[in-house]
């Protein structure tokens, strides 16, 4: 700007040629000025071109790779989404599927309860037959209760529900009033037989019922702590459990705690003590109508053995 300002305010031609003169000059100058300078920096000048190319080169390597991961990572995106829902249906139908199968396995174990429910009554494992009842029942008239094959098997085994506790209060009422009585009974037997072997004529003792298991006694053992601790005798009863190795009926309160236990389940423990009121004088008289029949029974054996034994040869 500086030189063109000069040149255009210089009216004298001569002025004007001697400013391009010195121009021209300094323009050459500048030109061997940058040769030498090239000679001398010619090793690190191309060094540093071939540095920036190859810089130059690697940018835009890299500016095109980074597009294609964006093209890709795009199409990665589409690709996962419509996996997602495939995935999705999949899984979805695998639930499907396997809770049919846990269905059918279920329908497979109910079909064979009435089986197994003839089996543990005949054993008298009640227990085991309560808890199997009505767990089926529960399915058949929960889950499987769309099934219209199993109609019939529904009924039947409701009907059999309906009638359990029947035959747990049958049961209940006999170890309360005749099996109790029967160890009696045959305590009593035992010891006159016993007696009968015996040369000098004795009277037999009386016959000794404190270690007799009773429904009083099984609520007043140890194991239910106070006989007020109404908390304690619920927890025993819940950890009463069946086994199978062992008679069911050899330990009547067990036994007994056990039937309690079933009623329970089958929530007819209101029916039980309905009947057990409804029962207990007929029960009582039978009671004493039984034991005054074994009573003369043992006296008269007892005479008939006296008087044999005084018999002369």
């Amino acid at each position: 700007l500086d030189v063109l300002r000069t040149l255009s305010t210089s009216d004298d031609v001569e002025d004007r040629e001697n400013e391009k003169g010195r121009l021209e000059e300094a323009y050459e100058k500048c030109d061997r000025d940058l040769d030498e300078l090239i000679v001398q920096h010619y090793t690190e000048l191309t060094t540093a071109i071939r540095t920036y190319q190859s810089i130059t080169e690697r940018i835009t390597n890299s500016r095109n790779k980074i597009k294609q991961v964006k093209e890709n990572l795009l199409s990665c995106k589409m690709l996962l989404h419509c996996k997602r829902d495939e995935l999705r249906k999949l899984w979805i139908e695998g639930i499907e599927h396997k809770h049919v199968l846990n269905l059918l396995d279920e329908i497979e174990n109910i079909k064979q309860v009435p089986q197994k429910l003839e089996q543990c009554m005949a054993s008298k494992r009640y227990l085991n037959a309560t808890d199997m009842l009505v767990s089926a029942v529960d399915s058949l008239e929960g889950p499987l209760l769309q099934v219209e094959g199993l109609s019939d098997l529904r009924l039947e085994l409701h009907s059999k529900k309906m009638n359990l506790h029947l035959v747990l209060i049958d049961e209940l009422h006999r170890h309360l009033y005749i099996k109790s009585t029967n160890r009696v009974g045959q305590r009593g037997k035992d010891r006159a037989r016993l007696g009968s072997l015996v040369k000098d004529a004795s009277p037999v003792p009386l016959m000794d019922v404190t270690n007799l298991s009773t429904p009083r006694k099984f609520l007043e053992t140890s194991q239910f702590s106070t006989p007020g601790s109404s908390s304690m005798r619920d927890s025993s009863l819940l950890e009463i459990k069946e086994d199978t190795d062992l008679d069911p009926e050899e330990n009547s309160a067990v036994f007994m705690g056990i039937l309690i236990k079933g009623l329970a389940k089958l929530k007819k423990i209101p029916e039980t003590v309905k009947a057990i009121q409804d029962r207990l004088e007929q029960e009582l008289k039978q009671i004493v109508k039984r034991s005054t029949t074994q009573v003369a029974d043992n006296g008269y054996q007892r005479g008939e053995n006296i008087s044999q034994e005084n018999q002369p040869r």
